[in-house]
């Protein structure tokens, strides 16, 4: 798959989905070795997609708590 380190390739919906479909084809068996580590190779790189994604919203979440909370301690202060 590919994408840069900060915007993945597929949205995590998407990656998601594919994901729970590639655990659901594993779990019922019946396939091949060959397409079983495919699957699960395909399975790995939707998993990094979607952590991917995550650490992403994470940081977004952690800059705009910092943000909010300079803007909090600006907004509490009395005027010089």
């Amino acid at each position: 798959m590919t994408g840069s380190p900060t915007q993945p390739a597929a949205s995590f919906e998407a990656a998601r989905e594919e994901l729970a479909s590639v655990v659901q084809r594993l779990e019922a068996g019946g396939l091949s070795l060959e397409e079983s580590l495919g699957l699960w190779q395909r399975g790995e790189e939707l998993a990094n997609t979607c952590q991917q994604w995550l650490d992403r919203a994470r940081e977004q979440v952690r800059l705009a708590q910092q943000g909010g909370e300079g803007s909090d301690r600006t907004a509490g202060e009395e005027p010089g």
